[in-house]
């Protein structure tokens, strides 16, 4: 585990989902995040798959996956013409939500 993650465990699910809208959700991440489910709903008291819960928990509006994903795919390719190497979607979803979220 991160040490990004201890004191705010909530937001391995808000960079998952950020992840997830980018279309780069981890296999192993997604089936911790259903996991988590049952926990997630205890919680925060909403019933949904933990997207739904995300989504709601940070109110999020219904388009916001669409204009992170075309963040990122804009920002990829100017990242890798600058730099010569693959941006990194685990990074740009940390910072993206760090930035915006305020580590949520």
């Amino acid at each position: 585990m991160s040490d990004r993650y201890t004191e705010k465990p909530f937001l391995r699910f808000v960079d998952a989902w950020v992840l997830r809208a980018i279309g780069h959700l981890d296999e192993a991440t997604d089936t911790y995040c259903k996991a988590m489910v049952p926990s997630l709903e205890k919680s925060f008291g909403i019933k949904g798959s933990w997207p739904q819960i995300v989504e709601q928990q940070m109110k999020f509006p219904a388009d916001l996956a669409a204009q992170i994903r075309r963040i990122w795919d804009e920002g990829k390719a100017r990242f890798e013409a600058g730099n010569g190497e693959p941006a990194d979607p685990v990074q740009f979803a940390m910072i993206f939500v760090d930035r915006n979220f305020g580590r949520a």
